[in-house]
Order: structure tokens, then sequence, then C-alpha cells
């Protein structure tokens, strides 16, 4: 994506620039599995742990909520979460993070989309996972007139799929860097992608309820991207499941929801009135005000903690 978004693209009431990705909450079969995978293999830490749920991050506020379930099951050809993206705050630190992926031979796809680097993964029950940090450096990456491509920094084009360089990437790494260590301390999500039943449906939600940005939409790859503040994207949008699929049945394993995190109550209350205006039905709970879009992907809204 660019990294500015298009004026053509925006609203008159356009979310907050700072608004961010805020905490994310899964279904899990086995909660004590998960808490041991994303602990020894992404670094995540244990903030607590009560009965069956527990919340990890990097020690600050909590970013990964997990529940564990009774007789789940995982579905496919349903809406719910592709990926949850955790952004590194530089490379040293996605290498170190890649590197314990490798000493642990846990499968992974090292991918460099030339203005982030990147990799992906599944958690233990099937939940995506992408590792990336931004190299803008590198390059750019567009997606208009139904394309999607990067240009490098030398102007040279790539389709921004290549196979990462992990040699160079590890070269970041210092001698007394330990696989180890514990994620850093400014670790966040960076942006969610998620299956839905309609992209152009999608956008317009995101987009003209909530107030997002559209950073590029692509028949040719069924997805839509829309962010704040001219980041390349905090929400991906794809129908890679099927045109028209159903929500997941109550016994599934998945996304119960994302967080949008606005940054102060004026922004949020300025969210909630056009939520309420659509005629979106919304329940305030103990994690923020919890809404659905059209695809019943879990949606909560709150001001940033």
């Amino acid at each position: 994506m660019n990294t500015a978004s298009n004026p053509e693209t925006r609203t008159e009431f356009s979310i907050h620039p700072k608004t961010q990705m805020g905490a994310i909450s899964l279904t899990v079969v086995n909660l004590e599995n998960q808490l041991r995978f994303y602990q020894q293999a992404l670094g995540f830490k244990l903030h607590w742990r009560k009965g069956n749920k527990a919340g990890l991050g990097a020690g600050g506020a909590d970013f990964l909520l997990l529940t564990e379930g009774t007789n789940l099951k995982k579905y496919r050809g349903v809406t719910g979460l592709y990926h949850v993206a955790y952004l590194f705050p530089n490379k040293r630190e996605l290498a170190i993070a890649m590197a314990r992926l490798f000493a642990l031979k846990y499968p992974n796809s090292p991918t460099d989309h030339i203005m982030t680097k990147t990799t992906y993964l599944d958690d233990l029950e099937g939940n995506g996972i992408e590792l990336y940090c931004e190299s803008p450096e590198d390059g750019t990456w567009t997606m208009s007139d139904d394309r999607f491509e990067a240009r490098r920094a030398d102007g040279s084009w790539s389709d921004g799929r290549e196979p990462l360089d992990v040699d160079a990437l590890f070269k970041h790494l210092q001698d007394d860097d330990r696989l180890d260590a514990p994620i850093p301390s400014d670790l966040k999500i960076g942006h969610v992608h998620l299956h839905v039943r309609d992209v152009a449906e999608a956008v317009d939600f995101y987009h003209g309820i909530i107030g997002f940005d559209i950073m590029g939409v692509s028949k040719q790859f069924q997805m839509g991207f829309v962010s704040a503040g001219g980041y390349h994207h905090h929400l991906g949008l794809n129908t890679w499941q099927g045109r028209g699929v159903p929500p997941p049945p109550p016994d599934a394993v998945g996304l119960r929801y994302f967080t949008i995190d606005l940054p102060d109550q004026k922004a949020y209350e300025q969210v909630v009135v056009r939520v309420d205006a659509a005629g979106i039905p919304s329940n305030q709970t103990e994690a923020g005000l919890m809404i659905y879009d059209p695809s019943q992907n879990g949606v909560i809204l709150r001001v940033a903690k």
C-alpha cells in the first residue's frame, strides 16, 4: 500500500488517524497447549490466567485473549479470521522471532512484500498469524486499477510476494541476542485480515460506517484494504473462503472478536453515532462496545487503554 491515502477514498467522517488495532479474542480447544505455543514459539508473556481464560501480550495491555471451549471444531468455508498480524519495531526483533521459529523447526513462510518483511504461520489450532516489520526504505506497495504490485526502491517492479531473503534478515541479529527472550515491549497488532462473505459489502461497512479510508480494492484478488491515518492497512478483507459463505457455527474455534482502539472519547463517540444511525445492534460489554459486521465477525469498539 502507499503510505498516504487517496483523498478520493476518504469520507467526510474519516475515523481518527491515530486509531489502532487492539486485542484479539480467540476461542480455543486446548488452552494449555495454546499458552505453551504462544510463550515458547512466539515469546509472548502470560499476563494472567483464570479458569478457562487467559490474556497474553508484551507486558502491557493484553493483545491476545484466549477462551477454552468444549466440543469445538475447525470449520472451513465460513467467515472469520484469516490472520492477525503482529508488528515488530524493527528488522532485528523480527529476525529474533523468525530465528526462534527456525530453531524450533516450526513451519512458517517468510515473504518479502517489499514495504514489509514478514512470515506467515498458523498456531496449533489453525489460527492464522503474520509476524512483520515495516521496511519502507526498500520500496512501496500499491493496489490500484485492480492490480496488486510493489516497486523496489530502485524503481523495479515486484509482485510484492517474493520469498524473503532470510540470510539478509538474519544479518541484523547480534551475538548476544537470545532466542528465548520475550517479545519486545512495543510489539503490537498491526492489522487484522478477515474472511468476509462479500468484499464490497465489507468495505461499505468498514469505510462507510466505521470510517476507515479505502487503501485498495481488487476484484481480481477478491480483497480490499482499509486503514486509518494513511497506514497501508489496518484491516484486510477477502472472500477466499468463498463468496456468500456463512458465519461459523457456535461450536467453532477461532475468532470471537477483534478490537478497534480509538484514541479518545470524542473519536469513539463519533464512530458510535454512525453505528447507531445505521441501525446496527450493539451491546456494551466488559471489553467494550460489541457490534458485528455484515459477515458476523465480532468487532469491539473502545477508547484505547
